[in-house]
């Protein structure tokens, strides 16, 4: 929220107060002073008032995770594993999953807790590519790639997926790149011509390539590198 709306919502400060206060740059955020009534406060974010800390601020957490085959994409499930369940890191119900993968596909899972960042990762607007190795149990044709990349129309949602590539790499092994995260998209995209995907794995998500030396199961914190190029 803005810093404004955030020291106005403490009990000791009315608006008058807050605004003398961002004048006199009272204010830091995360060790910056702050002057900008619009400036963001964030729930990671450290703000005091001179020396005086009013949030301290907790620590944003970043996963890379290799899904394995038959794990669930959520957070709890009553007869199934879970990815959270492979973390061995406390407070795992503070987590989310930036963009989950279904029930058997495998391949790069990202775990978070920075709503913020996840969104800007998944979200449609942002067109970040998705690419997966897919394989088929029939021969990939020709006319599947100039298909995906016009569009193909799903009438349970009434749209057009976006423009997809699509690689072709052996008759019936392909690399293909979405920008959005329709219900079993991928599948759905080659059962438009009637062939099964009989092996899904995502490799990349953005900017944020698996890690080849993370095995199924495995998972490892991003390096701030990492959480910067989203």
């Amino acid at each position: 929220m803005r810093v404004d709306r955030f020291l106005s919502n403490l009990p000791r400060f009315n608006r008058q107060q807050v605004r003398l206060l961002l004048v006199e740059r009272r204010i830091r955020v995360d060790g910056h002073v702050v002057s900008d009534p619009h400036h963001e406060v964030r729930e990671f974010s450290q703000v005091s008032l001179d020396d005086e800390v009013l949030q301290t601020g907790k620590p944003a957490r970043y996963f890379m995770l290799h899904k394995p085959q038959g794990c669930v994409s959520a957070t709890a499930d009553p007869q199934h594993r879970t990815v959270l369940d492979l973390l061995d890191e406390p407070d795992k119900g503070e987590l989310h999953i930036a963009g989950r993968l279904d029930f058997n596909t495998t391949g790069l899972l990202l775990i978070t807790n920075d709503g913020q960042w996840s969104r800007r990762l998944t979200q449609p607007q942002t067109k970040l590519p998705k690419v997966y190795y897919v394989e088929t149990e029939q021969d990939i044709g020709p006319e599947y790639a100039t298909t995906f990349a016009a569009g193909l129309y799903f009438a349970f949602e009434d749209l057009t997926t976006q423009p997809a590539e699509l690689l072709v790499l052996s008759p019936r092994t392909a690399r293909l790149s979405i920008t959005e995260g329709r219900y079993h998209q991928v599948k759905r995209m080659f059962g438009h011509f009637d062939n099964k995907v009989i092996r899904l794995h995502r490799e990349r998500m953005g900017p944020l390539v698996l890690d080849e030396n993370l095995a199924p199961g495995q998972y490892r914190t991003l390096t701030d590198a990492e959480i910067q190029q989203v």
